[in-house]
Parts: structure tokens; C-alpha cells; sequence
């Protein structure tokens, strides 16, 4: 049996989940759970980073005394863009602050008025989108940062985590590719780009792949946990892209994907980047991926039900179940209003009902008014933006796509998956929910050797996880539907 232990953190909570390998199919069993909360200091919002690396030294302690003692290795994913600075002596020199914070309002405006979005989005072919680490960057430089003054290094979130473990500095290619600052057509760091805008290029470390070990744990940090010193792999550190890797497909099957969480990423695997006047105008992303590139679209996903559960329960002083607001959703009265879920509007936490509220009445559509009516609002927004995104990557490639896989912990919200059928007219599978943790998993096992390539992983995946299967029912005029959401959405 061979056990990989699997980081992974979203941006609201985080998970040890360890693979149990047996030659023939792979089982996840969870070992610590623990919450991601950003701390909001002077107006200023971060990520709390040493509590998260005390939960990742829980997470091994717990797996341990699970009798997991013979870890094989351990890999680490998280969401993009945000990082970490060291100083020269490989200290940290403040905590990482989160995608969300306000620092980055006008960066774009400012690095298009001193670069232009055709050089921007040539050298990179990323989408310009307010939280890349470009405009975090870019923020720093204009405001003449202390931090960036006395930075030795930059590490992106899943490579700081590494580093911590084993005191080696790099970066690992998908989470480097989300930055907007790494050219993925030469698969190297945009230095000309980062020099237009006075970024330091030495702090960048070298560039390793997904499935290279990067070291192992530190004798200090063995001896603290109890374990041995377990190897440390660099996955697709970047959670799209370990999800992109269990998605149950097969070779060459023409499909489309959606990494369905806190955000939903839609896309297709590309052999190549897709950069031209078309993938920019509609601002699609070219990251990278295992042995493939990601053409995607970042949509604001479960975040905004996300928000208004949160809010709800401040309200209300109760909890509320996501199954709950569900069915609420169910009963209620069908294409009344929708929102754009990717409006600038919703991006900041907090109070997010009144912001759908406000997005309706800007838009002269009823106001939903109770639970039911704001989830159904948000739901049916969500899947006539999947079709929207899917037809632009059609437009994109020039060719129709078939079947979406739908893969991560949104699918669990049946009502969502059913509503993404009728409203594209395609076949949706769905399944396996714990897509991340799988694909993480997955990577460390074709590290040791254990798996050849992605289609031996993804056989694995078929072979060990069940999946759903929806279809368009036909009940409701949908394509009506879309025209009224198109008058609203970008």
C-alpha cells in the first residue's frame, strides 16, 4: 500500500487527505480539517500564514497517529497569485496579504496606460484580472513597499509551504503561470515585462514542473512530528490544476471542464497556448498544466452563496445547511432576475445579499426577497454564465465542445449541476468531488513511480470514483432565459 498525503487549501478552509494506492484503485481518507480565515488588520487584508503551516504540521501528526506513519510523500496545492517575500536570510518578512485586498483598485488601469494590454497579454497570455500577482506587484512598486525593498525572494503560497518543510526555494510551473508575470508560450519568466514595470527579477527563484521532488522534510521539523524525513513533491501546486488532472476522461475525448468550488474554472486542455486577438478580447487564461495547457475563464462561482449563507446566519444567529437553501431554491419561482456572478460588485465579502439586491435594482430586475429567491437567482446566473463561457471557448478554438465534466465540492449542489445541462444542452458528469486532493495525490504517485503518465492517472480515477450523469430536461425555456441574462452579464 502506498500512502501520499495531500495538501490542500481553498480560500475558505483547508484539508490532510491521504491516498491510499493499491495497484488497483486509489482511496482518500481525510485526516484534518481545519478552517482559512483572512485576518483584516489597519484596512488591510491577509492570509494568516503561520497558523496555516501549524495546521499542515497537525495535518502529519494526525495522519501519524492514524497509524499512517509510512507516508510516502506529501504534496501541496492552494489557489493562485498570492505569495510570500524572504528577506537574505530566508526569514519571512510580513504575512502574504490575500487576493481580495483593496491594494491592487487601478493597477490594472496603471500597468495598461504604461505596457498596453495587447504587450501584456502577448507575453504571458493570461487574463487581465484584478487580483494576479502582477497588480499585487505592481501595488508594491508604486507605493515604494519596505518589504519589496528588502525582499531576497518571492514564493508563491504552495511553494512558501514547501519551502517551510525542507528549506529549499523554488517554484513550481502552474502556480508560477497563474502570476501573469510567466510566459507560457517560452516557458520561462516574463523578464522583459517585469522590467517595464520596475518588478525585481532576481527574487524569482528557478522553475520545476509538477512531479518533481523537491527535497525532504527537515531533521528538525521529522523529529518536532514524529515521522521519518518524508519527500516532498511539487504537484500542480496550483488546485485548477491537480483538478484537471482527475477529471475521469479519456484520450481524446473532446470535452470541456469546470473546477466547480469557491470559484469555478472552465476550460479545455490545450497542447499549446492559445494567445491572440480573440482569447484576449474575451480574456481567457493560458496556465499550465501537466503536460498540457489550461485554457480557462476565472468565474466568481459559489462564492457569492458562499457569502450570503454567511451573512444570513450573522443575521439570523443560526446555522443554515447548504441543503437547506437548496431546496428553498427548488421551490422558488423560476428566471425572475439574475446577476452577473464575475460584476466587480461582488468581489469583497460581506453583506452579499444587499449587493444582489443593489445588482437588481441597477439593472431594473425584481429584487429577490427571500432565501430561496436570491440561491435560485444565483444558481440559474451560474450555469447561463457556464454556457456563455463555453460558447466563447468554441469561438475561441473553432470547433464545437461536447460533454462538460463538472469536478470539485460544488458539484454537490445537485440543483446547480442540472441547471448547468439544461441551460448548456449538453451531457454533464460530474464527479469526483474531492477532484483536488485526487489530482495532488495522483501527481506525488506518478512522482514515485507508481503511475507511467495523466492517462494512467486518470484510468485510476475511473477506476476508483463514481460519477454522475445529467441531462437537459427540457422543462423550462432556457435559451429565453439567456438572451434576458446576456442584457446583464459581460
Amino acid at each position: 500500500m502506498i500512502k501520499t498525503l495531500a495538501f490542500d487549501f481553498g480560500a475558505s478552509s483547508g484539508r490532510a487527505i491521504l491516498g491510499l494506492y493499491d495497484g488497483n484503485k486509489l482511496n482518500l481518507e481525510e485526516t484534518h480539517r481545519f478552517s482559512n480565515d483572512p485576518v483584516s488588520i489597519n484596512g488591510s487584508l491577509y492570509w494568516d500564514v503561520l497558523r496555516l503551516f501549524y495546521e499542515i504540521k497537525r495535518g502529519i501528526v494526525e495522519t501519524a497517529h492514524k497509524g499512517h506513519k509510512d507516508i510516502a510523500s506529501i504534496g501541496i496545492d492552494t489557489w493562485g497569485v498570492d505569495y510570500g517575500l524572504l528577506d537574505c536570510q530566508g526569514n519571512l518578512l510580513a504575512n502574504p496579504y490575500h487576493y481580495r485586498d483593496e491594494r491592487t483598485n487601478g493597477m490594472i488601469d496603471k500597468a495598461i496606460e504604461m505596457a498596453g494590454r495587447d504587450y501584456i497579454f502577448g507575453k504571458t497570455g493570461i487574463e487581465i484580472v484584478w487580483f494576479n500577482t502582477l497588480y499585487q506587484m505592481l501595488s508594491m512598486v508604486e507605493s515604494h513597499a519596505p518589504a519589496l525593498e528588502k525582499a531576497e525572494t518571492l514564493l508563491l503560497m504552495p511553494d512558501l509551504f514547501n519551502y517551510f518543510l525542507t528549506g529549499v526555494k523554488s517554484t513550481e510551473y502552474t502556480i508560477a503561470s497563474t502570476t501573469q508575470m510567466y510566459n507560457v508560450a517560452e516557458d520561462a519568466w516574463a523578464n522583459d515585462l517585469m522590467g517595464k514595470f520596475g518588478i525585481p527579477k532576481s527574487i524569482f527563484t528557478n522553475v520545476v514542473k509538477p512531479g518533481t521532488v523537491i527535497g525532504s522534510m527537515k531533521k528538525e521539523l521529522s523529529e518536532e512530528l514524529g515521522v521519518g524525513s518524508i519527500p516532498v513533491v511539487a504537484v500542480a501546486s496550483h488546485d485548477t490544476g491537480s483538478a484537471a488532472v482527475s477529471v475521469p476522461v479519456t484520450d481524446g475525448e473532446d470535452y470541456a471542464f469546470i473546477s466547480c468550488g469557491t470559484w469555478s474554472i472552465m476550460g479545455v486542455q490545450t497542447d499549446k497556448p492559445v494567445i491572440n486577438q480573440r482569447s484576449m478580447e474575451l480574456n481567457f487564461t493560458n496556465e499550465g498544466g501537466v503536460g498540457k495547457i489550461l485554457l480557462m475563464k476565472n468565474i466568481m462561482g459559489l462564492w457569492l452563496i458562499q457569502e450570503c449563507k454567511r451573512q444570513w446566519e450573522i443575521d439570523d444567529g443560526q446555522k443554515t445547511s447548504f441543503d437547506e437553501l437548496e431546496q428553498a431554491a427548488r421551490e422558488a419561482k423560476p428566471f425572475v432576475s439574475f446577476v452577473d456572478p464575475d460584476d466587480l460588485l461582488f468581489v469583497a465579502p460581506n453583506n452579499m445579499p444587499s449587493k444582489i439586491a443593489q445588482f437588481c435594482e441597477q439593472t431594473n430586475q425584481p429584487v429577490p426577497q427571500t432565501k430561496g429567491e436570491f440561491i435560485r437567482c444565483i444558481a440559474q446566473s451560474l450555469a447561463l454564465k457556464y454556457r456563455m463561457t463555453v460558447e466563447c471557448l468554441e469561438d475561441i478554438l473553432g470547433r464545437k465542445l461536447g460533454t462538460i465534466h463538472m469536478v470539485g465540492g460544488g458539484i454537490k449542489d445537485k440543483l446547480i449541476c442540472q441547471f448547468t445541462a439544461n441551460a448548456t444542452k449538453r451531457d454533464v458528469i460530474t464527479g469526483p468531488v474531492e477532484a483536488t486532493a485526487i489530482g495532488n495525490n495522483l501527481v506525488q504517485l506518478m512522482a514515485l513511480g507508481e503511475l507511467k503518465n495523466i492517462s494512467e492517472a486518470r484510468a485510476l480515477v475511473r477506476n476508483s470514483f463514481d460519477v454522475t450523469h445529467y441531462q437537459a430536461d427540457g422543462e423550462l425555456d432556457w435559451d429565453a432565459a439567456y438572451e434576458v441574462f446576456r442584457k446583464v452579464a459581460k
